[in-house]
């Protein structure tokens, strides 16, 4: 025989009641977590307990998120369809909504800073671990791409510096060279000026200019002997012996 339908009503059984709670609870968050992926649906999934317990249930992880957007569809939606001014009763209710969002954000912070968990289950406490192993490597995901972007900085720096280093090398190279040659060309053109008065030198001491010849007079003898010393003095002595012979 089949189960029958089961009546809709408070069940007075405690025990009865709390295990009743537990399976629809597991149940409820299954078919939340069924419907996000089967259908790419973005759900959001608050469960409070008799005793005040929070339970919880987001796509992704990111109640907060769902929150806002609720909040804003939410209030975009009241201002579309309010007629009248606002009443002290929908101060009221804001009020209540953000007090309690407040809270749920001061409990999350709580617990993703290892506080009050006592009061999660194990299911809780894997999903706050998801979140906290997701959060790490975005964090570490951006930590190695500012390094990355550090050291290829410092690359392109080294880079820089090394080509200056090489020109600065190569324009000392050339100007040790140019030095070099211009000292060279010096101590060439000195020895060539030194060279060129020693050989103008030479012919000079060798034609006696300060000697004096003697004059030419009635005598003839002294006239020959005049012309045969200047002819000693130019001719060679080879010629002179040719001549005497």
């Amino acid at each position: 025989m089949g189960r029958g339908r089961v009546q809709l009503k408070r069940i007075e059984n405690k025990i009865n009641r709390q295990v009743t709670f537990s399976k629809r609870r597991s149940g409820l968050l299954k078919k939340a977590h069924e419907i996000s992926v089967l259908c790419d649906a973005e759900v959001g999934l608050i469960v409070f307990s008799t005793k005040g317990k929070l339970f919880e249930y987001s796509t992704d992880s990111c109640m907060e998120r769902i929150l806002e957007r609720y909040e804003r569809y939410s209030y975009a939606e009241r201002q579309l369809t309010a007629t009248d001014h606002e009443t002290p009763g929908s101060w009221t209710l804001e009020h209540a909504k953000l007090k309690g969002r407040l809270e749920v954000l001061q409990r999350n912070q709580g617990h993703y800073a290892g506080e009050d968990l006592d009061s999660l289950c194990m299911k809780e406490l894997q999903n706050l671990e998801h979140q906290l192993d997701s959060a790490l490597k975005h964090i570490r995901s951006r930590k190695n791409q500012l390094m990355h972007e550090s050291i290829s900085e410092l690359q392109k720096k080294d880079e820089a510096l090394q080509e200056q280093n090489n020109n600065l090398s190569k324009q000392v190279k050339e100007g040790e060279k140019e030095l070099a040659q211009q000292t060279q060309w010096e101590q060439q053109s000195h020895d060539h000026l030194n060279s060129s008065s020693f050989v103008l030198t030479q012919p000079l001491s060798s034609l006696h200019l300060g000697e004096a010849y003697p004059t030419a007079g009635d005598n003839g003898e002294l006239e020959g002997s005049s012309r045969q010393q200047q002819q000693n003095t130019v001719m060679p002595p080879w010629m002179l012996r040719h001549l005497n012979g």
